[in-house]
């Protein structure tokens, strides 16, 4: 771009040892509802990761020092600081990634205030074990330490609260960080540091959040790779996360991946469909689908099934896809250029196959304002009749776009509901109570919601099973990640 061009251009920096600092190259970040770049993000690499991972190290010792109490009263603080620009941060992200202004003023912003609460409150609730052998004359107890430099790295899929899911934990049991958000959403991050330059280092010291933007390829593998960074939480594909394996399997890190999903919901005949139909179109078309708790594979028994059809169809050609800005929008614009053609690739292959599309994508026209006519848009979509080994029904879309089949048994839809690689989030719906037991107890999934869609108690742990990633997070599961335990055995 021309400097004129380029000087009405956001331009970020990288956030390191307390300061901001310059990068020797930009990448650009579009505006998906326009289609146009918008903001410069630092092309960072290992001379950045190397110079944040050194101010993590140095301020280790002061951080870790200070008592769970302390770092409670911090991360409170940083929660009002965002909570008290709430409304900006939600403009920012939501022109940053698509989503609409009323999706992140309620649930993303809200959440990621939330996140630096509620594990401000936890880390003073954490007991350690002790045991007794009277007849050695022993007892044993454990502590725990923080482990050291975190690396943590976010998706571009829910920007600031996915980013403050790690990093409220991580600094709340004492350890620093080297964070690295999604090279296409990286504005609130970047804007949370200038909170925490606000703040100053009264009371959060230098070093303790360090944050450096770029793409995985360069920024993400130098953090992987660094011997200085013992334990790495990453949130994203799981291809992605196959390389993390490898790339940090030379120093022995310590892990937790959230991948993908491909989750079903599964509907009986005696469902309450007032409840179940808003829900599951809510829980197919949130964030343009791009949750990776989305529904994509919805299993509904026979009996019902033309029925659901017809009431689902119906509620879903209700939501409204344009400007993200406009307060009335329910669908916004996905996340880039390639990633719609991506979806929309597997449109194409579900119709090559044989299936029904019943309404979205090249079924219905969209109507988009004169300023979005260049953005990525997406109607909600939904296909009927896929066969179960179609690509539809294998992979992860993460687009607005989920698939109706019909099923028959009980013993039938379990196996089916299990028959992919991912095993993230299910939702089970019936009035039978023995049922929905029996069904949870059976599908292999971190997450079995009942009746309802993503109600989270950040209490309990949160993480998937086979191909949908490894480890938990959670009050105690990411006191446990984000810490070193000790036996420790004295003799009386």
């Amino acid at each position: 771009p021309t400097m004129a061009h380029s000087k009405a251009l956001l331009v970020l920096e990288n956030f390191i040892g307390g300061k901001f600092v310059p990068c020797s190259s930009y990448i650009d970040s579009y505006n998906p509802s326009t289609g146009d770049v918008y903001c410069r993000v630092p092309d960072s690499g290992k001379e950045e990761v190397e110079a944040a991972v050194k101010a993590a190290k140095d301020a280790f010792p002061i951080w870790s020092s200070k008592s769970p109490l302390e770092r409670s009263q911090i991360l409170n603080k940083l929660a009002d600081l965002i909570e008290h620009d709430l409304e900006e941060f939600a403009q920012a992200e939501s022109k940053d990634q698509g989503k609409t202004i009323t999706f992140a003023r309620t649930v993303d912003i809200p959440r990621a205030v939330h996140n630096f609460r509620f594990f401000a409150s936890s880390i003073l609730h954490h007991v350690t074990e002790c045991s007794e052998m009277p007849a050695m004359g022993c007892v044993h107890y454990t502590s725990r330490a923080p482990v050291g430099v975190a690396g943590l790295i976010s998706p571009w899929n829910l920007p600031l609260y996915l980013l403050t899911w790690k990093i409220a934990p991580a600094i709340a049991c004492g350890n620093t960080v080297v964070a690295k958000p999604s090279e296409m959403t990286s504005v609130t991050a970047w804007m949370m540091c200038k909170l925490l330059e606000k703040a100053g280092k009264s009371w959060v010291p230098p070093g303790v959040v360090n944050v450096v933007f770029g793409t995985g390829a360069r920024a993400g593998e130098a953090l992987v790779c660094h011997p200085d960074v013992p334990l790495i939480s990453f949130t994203g594909s799981t291809r992605t996360a196959q390389r993390i394996v490898e790339r940090s399997a030379p120093h022995c890190k310590r892990l937790s991946l959230e991948l993908g999903g491909k989750n079903p919901a599964i509907i009986f005949d005696d469902a309450d469909l007032s409840q179940c139909i808003p829900t599951t179109v809510r829980s197919s078309f949130a964030n343009q689908g791009e949750i990776c708790l989305c529904t994509s594979r919805i299993f509904v028994q026979r009996g019902i099934y033309s029925e659901f059809l017809k009431r689902f169809v119906a509620e879903a050609k209700k939501w409204k896809t344009g400007n993200p800005s406009d307060p009335t929008i329910d669908v916004g614009a996905v996340i880039s250029k390639e990633h719609l053609e991506k979806v929309r690739t597997y449109v194409k292959k579900a119709q090559a196959e044989g299936a029904r599309v019943l309404c979205g994508e090249g079924v219905d026209p969209l109507a988009l304002p004169p300023g979005n006519q260049k953005g990525y848009f997406m109607l909600p979509t939904v296909i009927a009749e896929v066969k179960d080994e179609s690509c539809c029904m294998q992979e992860e879309i993460f687009g607005p776009v989920t698939c109706v089949v019909a099923f028959d048994t009980e013993e039938e839809v379990i196996r089916r509901a299990n028959g992919v690689k991912y095993g993230l989030a299910a939702t089970v719906w019936s009035r039978n109570v023995g049922r929905v037991h029996r069904v949870a107890h059976r599908l292999q999934s971190g997450l079995v919601w009942t009746n309802c869609w993503l109600v989270r108690d950040l209490n309990l742990p949160f993480g998937g099973m086979k191909a949908s990633g490894i480890g938990r997070e959670g009050a105690k599961d990411s006191y446990e990640f984000f810490t070193e335990v000790k036996t420790i055995t004295i003799k009386h």
